[in-house]
């Protein structure tokens, strides 16, 4: 059963998070300190290009998610075209493609977790967030909900990626408490 887009499918979203709207002016990311952070990344590597997928990290982790500006900054800095970069992008499920929330939830629902109650971890998570449906992101901005393929813990169903933050054994029950315990 799916509740609607997955990591995988365009997800939409209800209210994006403060300071991450579509439309606001895009204010470069990489000067000061990010580009020297930069530079030393790209020392490192033998071209430039080689260096995408870490400047879409550090991106990502300014803005919160990837937008056309942000690629377009990308393509300047490393001399390749905003299309290779957007191809990159929607390769990998991990590059936020629209404004997520502040806490990015991501419920494995495969078979395995599926069989030990993922679908009722899911509608929990959904309800005590308020996202409503998958993909949506909270009303304040705080929270996006989506399902996941496999987070590779089969014998800890159901896991759950909060962020960065990896939860084993995730029930209905525990949802309250771990989004009590987020900051």
């Amino acid at each position: 059963m799916s509740h609607g887009p997955s990591a995988s499918g365009g997800a939409l979203v209800a209210a994006p998070p403060h300071g991450h709207y579509h439309d606001e002016p895009h204010e470069p990311v990489f000067v000061g300190e990010a580009r020297t952070q930069l530079d030393t990344i790209l020392s490192r590597y033998p071209t430039k290009q080689a260096a995408l997928l870490p400047a879409l990290w550090m991106l990502q982790d300014a803005r919160g998610w990837v937008s056309e500006k942000g690629i377009e900054e990308i393509a300047s800095l490393l001399e390749i075209t905003p299309a290779y970069i957007k191809g990159v992008v929607s390769f990998y499920t991990m590059y936020h493609q629209h404004p997520v929330g502040r806490h990015f939830i991501q419920v494995c629902t495969t078979t395995p977790c599926n069989i030990c109650g993922a679908e009722e971890v899911v509608k929990s998570f959904l309800e005590h967030t308020g996202c409503g449906d998958l993909g949506l992101t909270s009303p304040d901005g705080t929270y996006t909900v989506i399902e996941v393929e496999c987070l590779g813990a089969c014998g800890f169903a159901t896991p759950v990626m909060i962020n960065n933050d990896f939860i084993e054994s995730v029930t209905p029950e525990s949802v309250p408490r771990i989004l009590s315990e987020l900051k």
